[in-house]
């Protein structure tokens, strides 16, 4: 496929009398990113690698470019992305890194190689694009243009987003029309997707033939022939070539019109474009782990459990009926062997096969049969998504890199746009992780109250948005709760101002219901035994009057956390801010751990006991995963990814203290990291709740859940003859709603 800028060819640089070979470039290979992979070339109609003998740094950034990506970051020797298939198309190449085409690079010749697959080469790029780097491939040519956009009319173009208006290619430096003749519903269906709608519609044409009729048209010299189900328009072929004659081009039509449906969360708006925060309006598929709107792992509900999607099969068109039925646009990417972290629960579909038209990702065929996939092959994705300008009203300043700094919003003042800093009262990691979302930037890693080591743009000192209280759901950080204009801050600004800093990868801690449910008893220990637990406060308030010879009675069990994020979870707090506990003698590398509580059928708190960090450590871990921490020699405390922690029963404030508790059923609940301390990807699995009987003796536990996966009758009171009529009414009900799931499912 020869790359083209409309009909001129390429410079000559692969010898003095050759053209250059037509080919094409793919990244490809076994769990990677998108700007990473293996190499692969497709020449005289077949995909084919390229071998590692001689390669350098200078020809990975050919590819990289030649690929849309700004600069090259490494190159892999060896089949790292794993071995390709077909010829090996290059060998001994030879780039100066200024060429525009690996083809055009010295090597032995096409298909002249003496290696192996097991030489395959792959590269990382640096994951920023050029600038407006988009092409349309067609058999034998590709044309590069250098953007697309959906110019709006003069009445729409203060609607955020747009989602209707003329489709214009920017090709040679200025921006030309599409002619409709040949325009295709599915065409506008790839350039809604592309710009994170679900859908096209229909739209009123005669005012836009008025339009058209009054400019000096610009047509682009090609149509364009799209199935549907490109992610993007470069995925669509060329269609015939449009003869050019000034104005008589296009006699039949007129320029292609593009009017798209947004997504509920996206909803235009004639102001900043705002709206409240997302929430999924799907109940059988929602996303879970992703940094982003619009991205994360893919989970499906049946029989009431959510669970995961295997990965097998797993690809760009199912992602995209996901990211459709969401309310996104098409799938940038589908993502393989847990990229977004490991889910819990089943593994509800594997095989799954999209035609790319289904209105749910449960309408497609997909095998009930999961045997053999393992979380590790948790599917996930990522979808375009429309753009909002969010982040052109936030800004980082004075960090070291792009991901830290004190948080800067633009904001009225004085009758006009400034920029001002942020109060740090009261600011924490849900306020940063909103901050981090709004720019793009991932997830926090921190949240910082005080920035005088960030040295900011002066003008910007003044405090413009104070009293933010963020549930961490928002997309931006005006739509958390906040003072408004009437700015209240005793501390100021300047030193004092609220800062971040940002990260693309994050833990994600998980409790074993499975262990809590399993090891649960009853004890009665004599005061004098529980000094120490009694001045790290892991008693009853009772406790403090209590006699030393008196018992207390304490519901004890073991917990096992698993560590199923991306990254370590390490405390925020340093080493040296760590405080020794000197009865126990360890080390409180954060206040509270671990929320334990058990409540009334109703909710309300009825006896609670919490678990300080004394020693997070790797207990053991997942088969091939080191471990890194360990609490012996006052060492590094944390939970490496992969690992596990274990407080076994017998420890001291492993438990509740119920010696007040009168006889009943209750909710026993255990949530995890519960001050929001540490970032982590998903904070909806950090709860766990479990049905608990006691009749004064002995307690029962059961029905242990994760997250939100709780029994419907959990919080019903135990049924009497007087429920008897409304329970079994509530009891069918709820079986109709599951045989309706299930059947979609099916």
């Amino acid at each position: 496929i020869q790359t083209l800028h409309r009909s001129s060819s390429l410079a000559q640089n692969y010898g003095p009398n050759h053209h250059t070979p037509p080919i094409t470039l793919r990244l490809a290979g076994e769990k990677r990113k998108h700007y990473e992979g293996r190499v692969e070339v497709f020449y005289n109609g077949e995909w084919g690698t390229v071998c590692d003998d001689d390669f350098s740094i200078s020809a990975a950034q050919v590819v990289c470019r030649e690929l849309g990506f700004l600069d090259a970051e490494s190159w892999k020797p060896s089949a790292k992305y794993g071995k390709g298939e077909g010829p090996i198309w290059l060998d001994n190449v030879h780039c100066s890194g200024g060429e525009k085409s690996l083809a055009q690079c010295h090597s032995n010749g096409f298909g002249v190689s003496d290696c192996k697959h097991s030489e395959d080469v792959g590269v990382v790029c640096a994951q920023k694009r050029i600038p407006g780097f988009k092409f349309i491939r067609n058999q034998g040519v590709t044309v590069q243009v250098e953007d697309v956009r959906i110019r709006a009319t003069y009445s729409q173009r203060k609607r955020i987003p747009i989602t209707e208006g003329f489709l214009e290619v920017k090709d040679g430096g200025k921006w030309r029309q599409i002619c409709n003749e040949e325009w295709t519903q599915t065409n506008s269906r790839v350039i809604c997707g592309m710009y994170g709608f679900p859908t096209e519609k229909r739209f009123n044409a005669r005012p836009y033939k008025l339009l058209a009729n009054r400019r000096k048209k610009n047509y682009w010299g090609f149509s364009v022939n799209c199935t549907g189900n490109e992610a993007d328009l470069s995925d669509c072929k060329l269609g015939t070539e449009v003869e050019l004659k000034g104005n008589s081009t296009c006699e039949q039509g007129m320029p292609v019109v593009i009017s798209c449906v947004p997504g509920r969360a996206f909803a235009p708006s004639v102001s900043a474009g705002y709206r409240k925060a997302y929430r999924v309006e799907q109940p059988l598929v929602r996303l879970r782990g992703g940094a982003m709107i619009g991205e994360g792992r893919v989970e499906v509900l049946k029989n009431g459990e959510w669970g995961t999607v295997c990965d097998d099969n797993w690809d760009r068109r199912a992602a995209s009926v996901v990211c459709r039925e969401l309310g996104f646009g098409s799938a940038k990417e589908a993502l393989t062997g847990a990229r977004l972290g490991q889910g819990l629960g089943p593994v509800h579909m594997n095989e799954v096969e999209c035609s790319g038209f289904e209105k749910s990702l449960t309408e497609c065929y997909f095998n009930r049969d999961a045997l053999g996939c393992s979380h590790e092959e948790d599917a996930a994705l990522r979808c375009n998504v429309p753009a909002m300008g969010f982040n052109k009203r936030l800004r980082l300043n004075g960090g070291r890199n792009a991901f830290e700094g004190r948080v800067e919003v633009l904001a009225e003042r004085n009758g006009s746009a400034a920029w001002g800093a942020v109060c740090s009262d009261g600011w924490g990691t849900m306020e940063a992780m909103v901050v981090c979302r709004q720019l793009g930037l991932g997830f926090a890693s921190n949240a910082f109250q005080e920035t005088w080591y960030w040295e900011g743009d002066s003008s910007a000192d003044a405090v413009l948005m104070s009293g933010v209280r963020c549930s961490g759901t928002e997309l931006t950080l005006d739509q958390c709760l906040h003072h408004g204009k009437h700015v209240q801050c005793p501390k100021g600004g300047g030193r004092f101002a609220a800062g971040v800093s940002c990260t693309q990868m994050a833990p994600d801690l998980v409790l074993s219901a499975q262990a809590v449910e399993q090891t649960t008893y009853l004890e009665d220990r004599p005061m004098y035994a529980l000094q120490c637990a009694h001045e790290e406060h892991c008693l009853s308030e009772s406790a403090d009057t209590a006699d030393s010879s008196s018992y207390r009675r304490l519901l004890r069990f073991s917990s096992q956390i698993h560590n199923n994020g991306q990254s370590d979870f390490r405390p925020r707090a340093a080493h040296h801010s760590w405080v020794w506990h000197e009865c126990h003698r360890h080390y409180h590398s954060m206040e509270v751990f671990t929320h334990y509580d058990l409540l009334s059928l109703n909710g309300t708190k009825v006896a609670e006991g919490h678990k300080a960090s004394f020693c997070l450590e790797d207990t053991h871990c997942d088969e091939g995963i080191q471990k890194k921490y360990a609490c012996a020699n006052f060492g590094s405390q944390g939970i490496t990814q992969g690992c596990w922690d274990t407080y076994r029963h017998d420890i001291d404030c492993q438990w509740i203290d119920i010696t007040d508790l009168k006889p009943g059923d209750y909710i026993f609940q255990v949530v995890i990291n519960p001050n929001y301390e540490v970032a982590e990807s998903d904070y909806t699995n950090n709860v766990m709740k479990c049905r608990s009987r006691y009749d004064g003796q002995r307690i029962w536990t059961y029905n242990c859940r994760i997250g939100e996966r709780l029994a419907q009758e959990e919080h019903r009171p135990p049924c009497t003859r007087a429920h008897y009529n409304e329970a079994t009414y509530l009891i069918w009900r709820f079986h109709v709603s599951e045989y309706i799931l299930n059947q979609k499912l099916a």
